[in-house]
């Protein structure tokens, strides 16, 4: 990890153009936990306008260091979310020795200097996925509800490598809505709860229910097993945490439909994920 008084912190990038505040941030951090320095930190800082920078990177391992070696679940589990959200930004379609997007950064600072911060995120990702179990545990507690729960599968997915599944949970976060691209005439589609049973059945729509009401809906075909396997992952471990009504929405979202446009018929999942596939 770069030390506090490192120049390196010079030179990496942030929101404002310079990362001088983020070892400030860091080192309170470090010395005592607040929830108030670490919002600031995040929003701030590190994933300010849902964009991650150069310094986000090099501040990971102080997060992880933070979140493994805590004895408070509501802290592991804040930093195991946020880490989480950060990985899912990164693009996946990065690779060592550091992403191709430093490359000004290399010319500055030197491309071993990179190569480690890159590593050092890395080695930090994996730290948090390993948290998973306790932060799992802790988040089935029926007092924590259904939105903090999705950010957790957020994360999971993220630590696993399936980057789009978090995108799409972050896209979707209230769980009450989808919008698919069908492949056949690449018309958007409605996925919507059924006005007389949310909690368990998904309909298709042509347009957005919300500005279009009485229009028809279409039936989604659910399955009654998972085939996929990044599905099946999701609908297992929302279920290991209590939510529920992901689970029942799942086997929807894993079956077919008829294209409310074209009537071509539509595998709502692949084509639901395929908008957030780097």
């Amino acid at each position: 990890m770069l030390t506090w008084d490192s120049e390196i912190w010079g030179k990496l990038t942030g929101p404002y153009s310079s990362a001088d505040n983020v070892p400030v941030l860091l080192q309170q951090l470090m010395q005592q936990y607040s929830q108030e320095v670490f919002d600031d930190l995040f929003q701030e800082h590190l994933f300010h306008q849902n964009t991650i920078y150069t310094a986000t990177y090099a501040a990971m391992p102080f997060l992880a260091q933070i979140a493994c070696s805590t004895s408070d679940a509501e802290v592991r589990k804040e930093l195991f979310i946020n880490g989480g959200i950060i990985e899912a930004s990164r693009n996946e379609c990065d690779e060592d020795p550091f992403p191709e997007s430093w490359a000004e950064l290399a010319e500055e600072a030197g491309s071993s200097v990179c190569t480690e911060l890159y590593r050092e995120y890395l080695e930090a990702i994996g730290k948090l996925k390993t948290l998973t179990k306790e932060v799992f545990s802790y988040a089935a507690d029926p007092s924590i509800d259904d939105t903090e729960k999705r950010y957790i599968l957020v994360a999971d997915a993220a630590y696993r490598g399936s980057h789009s599944v978090a995108n799409m949970l972050m896209t979707f976060m209230a769980g009450d809505e989808y919008v698919v691209v069908c492949p056949a005439c690449a018309e958007d589609v409605f996925i919507w709860p059924d006005e007389d049973n949310p909690a368990e059945i998904l309909q298709a729509y042509e347009h957005d229910p919300v500005f279009h009401t009485g229009q028809e809906a279409h039936v989604i075909a659910p399955v009654t097993s998972f085939a996929d396997e990044e599905i099946r992952a999701l609908a297992e471990r929302a279920e290991a945490i209590g939510e529920q009504r992901l689970v029942r929405h799942l086997y929807y979202l894993a079956g077919e439909t008829e294209c409310p446009s074209c009537r071509e018929k539509i595998s709502v999942w692949p084509s639901l994920l395929g908008t957030f596939t780097m």
